[in-house]
């Protein structure tokens, strides 16, 4: 990744987290459960693999190549499975992202690289096309607003003589916690898409 290599290590450490928790989320629960975790882990584990600073792991000329046709045919099979239907729009949300991956590799592939971190930051034109980066942004921060609304809770107001509800234990690693980790990753994937 270019930009800022601070900002390539925190990318690499959450997507990789992110990732590691999706692949132990694959071995419990039901067939769809482990299918959208796997496609959460893959994304989450190619995306830490992207943000790795390009001064230290430069990839050229096969590795953004092979980025490409790993996150195209992710995201082929994504539109597959939403035509499908079911839980179709996080299918379409997943093939956004893969070929949102795809767009970064390919962008990246095309930028020249420069050989000092603080040159690179300061003077180097912006990978991509920026209104297919534009486009991305607004969909991935509309994505990111909506998912952190999601997730705050709605309290009902209560007659003062109401009893106490009781309280709720969820389990670990509930519902609450996957939609944290695509937050991450939805936030991850903005940080990318600004630092191209």
């Amino acid at each position: 990744m270019h930009g800022p290599p601070l900002v390539g290590w925190l990318l690499v450490a959450l997507c990789a987290a992110t990732g590691a928790y999706c692949l132990f989320r694959t071995r419990a629960g039901a067939a769809g459960e482990r299918r959208a975790a796997g496609g959460d882990a893959l994304m989450g584990l190619g995306m830490a693999a992207m943000a790795v600073p390009a001064p230290v792991l430069d990839t050229r000329p096969w590795g953004h190549a092979l980025f490409a046709l790993v996150f195209g045919a992710v995201g082929l099979r994504a539109l597959t499975l939403a035509r499908g239907g079911g839980a179709g729009m996080h299918h379409l949300h997943h093939a956004v992202g893969a070929f949102a991956m795809v767009y970064m590799a390919l962008a990246m592939a095309a930028a020249p690289v420069a050989g000092h971190a603080a040159h690179a930051a300061a003077g180097r034109e912006p990978a991509g096309s920026p209104l297919v980066t534009g486009l991305l942004l607004v969909y991935f921060a509309v994505y990111v607003v909506r998912t952190a609304a999601g997730m705050v809770p709605v309290t009902a107001v209560a007659p003062a003589d109401a009893p106490w509800p009781e309280p709720c234990h969820e389990r670990a690693g509930g519902p609450e916690l996957t939609t944290a980790c695509r937050l991450s990753m939805g936030i991850g994937m903005l940080a990318m898409l600004l630092t191209m």
